[in-house]
């Protein structure tokens, strides 16, 4: 049991964790260490979320992730390219005319070849898993609050986005709900017509009221600027893109000087941030009572990263054990360093706060009229 009180990390935290992990995830290609860091992300789902209605929507990602894998595999079956020696399904070929040469319909399925398609399509399964774990952890309000005033705008945007799938999950389940207390039992396709317009309702009724609440909180007000700090806020914005972008290129070239790498980026890092921090003193909004960021957020973030630079040591040094051999097909590897790193990732599981016990109807009016944001 852990000995912290009980209260929400903070969401930024949850992120830095899931983006790390997924990361880690991006290079990897060997199936033992791709469930590796899905059983840590449900282990740490099963164990932070809260009760929020997004906070049970990593169920949805993870139908996603299989329906991305069938995909993948379905697609490989059809116009894949089949290679290996293992036929498991004989299927016969179609080549197609001359204008589509190099695209064959069907042909024997070799085990080689789905092994390859298979684990590819569960690396982006396992990505997606992960950022379906932060939108559970994350409470996409409180991320809004944390934001730069400059960023409010984007992140307004970004959070209506993200929280799309779980409100549309919540107003399915409601409408369910209400059909079986009414005695409509029916289901599958004749129920589809029943339900969809109910859902679209309740969804647009929910937009209105979360647009309603967030105007009377004041966001989208600005205060009065003068000509000339518009100006300046738009030319250290934009200066700071240009700076970044060549500061890139100088990095990831290595025919350009010095001077036009690392130099130049660290200049337009520190003209956006100027820009942001001009941009941010328009905003009208003020943040009251704002989630604290303590030694468990940097463990969180940290663990996330850990796995992130385990795997890269593993990819600088033995790049081989993080993918799966097809050609001879053998048992993948099991990279040590890696698997310490994704199990340095669960810490979060154990040692940040549990989240607090669900309101009541009463403490909910309380904390609903406590909380927020304040123009």
């Amino acid at each position: 049991m852990s000995p912290l009180l009980p209260r929400a990390v903070h969401p930024a935290a949850w992120w830095g964790w899931a983006i790390g992990l997924a990361i880690a995830v991006s290079t990897v290609n060997n199936p033992f260490l791709l469930f590796t860091a899905l059983g840590v992300a449900a282990l740490v789902v099963t164990s932070r979320r809260g009760s929020s209605p997004w906070a049970k929507s990593f169920r949805l990602y993870l139908w996603l992730g299989v329906f991305i894998v069938g995909v993948r595999t379905l697609l490989h079956v059809l116009v894949g390219l089949k290679f290996g020696e293992t036929i498991v399904l004989p299927l016969p070929e179609v080549r197609l005319p001359s204008w589509a040469a190099g695209i064959d319909i069907l042909g024997d399925v070799r085990l080689e070849g789905l092994l390859a398609a298979v684990t590819d399509g569960l690396r982006l399964a396992v990505m997606i898993a992960c950022i379906g774990a932060a939108n559970s952890l994350a409470n996409p309000k409180r991320l809004l609050r944390s934001l730069p005033g400059a960023l409010s705008e984007i992140g307004s945007a970004v959070v209506v986005t993200i929280t799309v799938a779980p409100q549309l999950a919540e107003s399915v389940q409601r409408v369910m709900r209400a059909r079986a207390l009414r005695g409509d039992t029916a289901r599958g396709v004749r129920a589809l017509p029943r339900i969809a317009l109910p859902v679209l309702e309740d969804t647009l009724d929910r937009s209105l009221l979360l647009a309603s609440a967030m105007d009377s909180r004041g966001y989208g007000r600005r205060r009065e600027v003068t000509s000339a700090q518009r100006q300046v806020t738009a030319t250290c914005t934009l200066g700071g893109l240009l700076a970044s972008a060549v500061g890139i290129y100088g990095i990831l070239d290595a025919t350009t000087p010095d001077w036009l790498g690392a130099p130049v980026l660290a200049v337009g890092i520190a003209l956006s941030l100027t820009g942001i921090w001009l941009g941010g003193r328009a905003n009208a909004r003020s943040t009251y009572r704002p989630d604290p960021w303590r030694w468990p957020e940097w463990l969180t973030v940290a663990s996330g990263l850990a796995a992130a630079v385990a795997v890269h040591l593993v990819a600088r040094g033995d790049a081989a054990s993080l993918g799966m051999q097809v050609s001879p097909l053998a048992v993948p590897a099991l990279p040590l360093i890696a698997v310490a790193g994704f199990l340095v990732a669960a810490l979060p599981a154990f040692l940040t706060p549990t989240p607090p016990a669900p309101a009541t109807r009463g403490q909910a009016r309380v904390v609903a009229a406590g909380t927020g944001v304040a123009a």
